[in-house]
């Protein structure tokens, strides 16, 4: 596209329609009259021209399956709804990052609207680590629980849900992370587990959770459980905790995830939740909620408890409806969340300066790291090597590390053979991220093992690494009009890339560092209208470079579109994702 073969990032970039996407997209706007820029964006994203009005529309009544189509899930029900109708204490065990701080939360509201006693227990990260273990269960079973929730884990934890049968204590697990083939003694609700034909694969824990709650709720209504003492809970008031839990966990917004989170989003605005209205104060948030706030500063603000405070104030927060306490607890988490920056940017440099950019996939790993922020570096590594890439953090003997994927790699699968093979003490995890804990002595083994498990992926995946355009723009098309008429397509995110922009032979009129490490820029085109935007973490960095040493020359931008609000005032910014140079080259020496 635009003859563009390498760009700033080393990219070739290309139509994201061939020519059957272009008759799809003809086709949606002949027969549903949409613009022809918004139907480009629904074809590049799959949608057939039948199904256009129910993608814009999302209806969780025409997208949700009846639960029991998860393996497992009637037996959970069953066994859930008859503890909640005995009135047994049931405890609820849950991940320490927000999908498991959302899925405990989502319990925790429903066992209290059922009048039934429970426990709510997120482990320590650092002292517990991840999963269910034997202290945290016999504590448990002490405090009287005789039935164990697990959400967002437990799918691989044999050893302790063992325990937890020992002790009396019955176990359900609502998880989606990869399973082996063996399962652990519990009731296990999984749409990734081996024999689990649903098709569901792509929920979070949350969103299994949620399901898992309309079943028992359907039990319980055909029981009687249900009275005017005691009224039936609106379980749709939940889906905007799916929402965050679906965002902050990378899942696809496709298909029925989509439809939770275009609910969830809605259930937002109205600011009926004191944790996350709370959050969303603190965080400075404007404008109504989108995806980038609920990955990029309400997420980090929940997982900062996990990382290096208490990791219960997540759970407890998205829960709670004590308004000053809500504030009490957020502004305590935005406190913990500044700390977290601090300790990841200096083990970044230092892992920065460790990576082996010769290698298909990175591993770093440092003594005495912050377990609790690894996940974040590994983030960072991938973002910038755009490859695989795991960060470890050594204490003794004994490494915990996180790893972060890029798309045509299952990482989980990978660490999942790494356990098998003996090479990994324990691991898991999903597609696009997992966790680990391996001996010092098996470190050079396990970067061995991941180099010969994904070279060929991550080759391949490079070669095929171009910059998919939806369509050409001008500086003067890119308004609020435009804007409004995109976000219903949206939201964007995982699954359904936000739509990209090429800007032709646009002159960059001003490029300067602004902030710590950012990078603001200004083009015009030859109509003399403007275009603008703030490349984040870009000094130092390829794009920022390539920025620097364009100024006062034509490029091709490409990027997508923001809204940017201030005093009240709406502006359309460029959120800019490559350039490329649109000066003619010479010939000759």
């Amino acid at each position: 596209m635009l003859g563009v073969a390498r760009s700033a990032l080393g990219r070739p970039w290309r139509e994201r329609l061939g020519a059957t996407g272009q008759n799809r997209a003809l086709a949606i706007a002949q027969i549903h009259g949409h613009s022809d820029l918004l139907a480009r964006v629904l074809a590049g994203r799959g949608v057939a021209p039948q199904d256009a009005e129910l993608y814009l529309d999302p209806q969780l009544r025409r997208l949700m399956p009846d639960p029991y189509t998860l393996r497992g899930m009637e037996e959970a029900a069953e066994r859930l709804a008859a503890a909640i109708a005995a009135g047994a204490t049931i405890a609820v065990f849950g991940d320490y990052d927000v999908d498991g701080a959302a899925s405990a939360a989502l319990l925790d509201e429903f066992l209290s609207a059922a009048g039934t006693p429970h426990l709510v227990r997120i482990p320590d990260r650092i002292f517990e680590g991840y999963g269910p273990n034997a202290k945290a269960i016999g504590e448990l079973a002490a405090g009287g629980a005789n039935l164990l929730v697990c959400v967002d884990c437990g799918t691989t934890s044999h050893g302790p849900l063992a325990e937890a049968r020992k002790l009396g204590l019955d176990a359900i697990v609502l998880d989606h992370h990869q399973a082996p083939e063996a399962l652990p003694e519990a009731i296990v609700v999984n749409p990734n587990r081996q024999d689990d034909l649903s098709g569901l694969g792509q929920l979070c824990a949350a969103g299994v959770a949620f399901m898992t709650l309309v079943a028992v709720n359907r039990l319980l209504r055909a029981r009687g459980f249900w009275s005017a003492a005691r009224p039936e809970p609106d379980l749709l008031l939940g889906l905007d905790l799916v929402a965050l839990a679906t965002i902050a966990d990378v899942a696809p917004l496709t298909g029925l995830n989509r439809a939770f989170v275009v609910k969830g989003l809605a259930l937002m605005r109205a600011r009926e939740r004191p944790g996350l209205r709370s959050l969303f104060d603190v965080a400075g948030a404007d404008g109504p909620p989108n995806p980038y706030h609920l990955g990029f500063l309400i997420g980090p603000r929940i997982n900062a408890g996990g990382r290096i405070g208490d990791a219960a104030l997540g759970a407890k927060l998205l829960a709670m409806r004590d308004e000053i306490e809500a504030r009490r607890i957020a502004e305590h988490l935005d406190r913990l969340n500044r700390e977290r920056q601090v300790v990841e940017a200096a083990i970044l440099q230092a892992a920065t300066a460790q990576a082996d950019d010769t290698r298909a996939a990175i591993v770093v790993a440092g003594e005495n790291w912050h377990q609790g922020v690894v996940g974040l570096v590994a983030a960072r590594l991938k973002e910038k090597f755009r490859k695989p890439a795991f960060a470890i953090a050594f204490d003794g003997a004994v490494g915990t590390g996180s790893g972060r994927s890029i798309a045509g790699i299952d990482l989980g699968k990978v660490v999942r053979r790494g356990v098998e093979a003996g090479l990994l003490a324990k691991g898991g995890g999903h597609a696009m991220a997992a966790g680990i804990t391996l001996a010092r002595e098996q470190l050079d083994a396990f970067r061995s093992f991941l180099e010969t498990s994904v070279a060929e992926q991550v080759a391949a995946a490079r070669a095929e690494d171009s910059l998919f355009v939806d369509a050409m723009l001008s500086a003067s098309g890119a308004n609020l009009a435009l804007y409004a008429a995109l976000e219903r397509a949206g939201p964007f995110g995982a699954g359904n890339p936000e739509p990209v922009f090429a800007f032709p032979a646009h002159r960059l009129i001003d490029v300067m560092p602004v902030g710590e490490g950012h990078m603001r820029w200004r083009a015009e085109a030859g109509d003399g209208a403007g275009l603008e935007g703030i490349v984040f973490r870009a000094v130092g960095a390829p794009l920022g470079e390539a920025l620097r040493a364009a100024r006062g020359s034509a490029v091709h931008l490409a990027g997508s579109l923001s809204l940017d609000r201030w005093n009240g005032r709406e502006k359309i910014r460029l959120r800019l994702l490559d350039l490329a140079s649109a000066e003619p080259r010479r010939s000759g020496a």
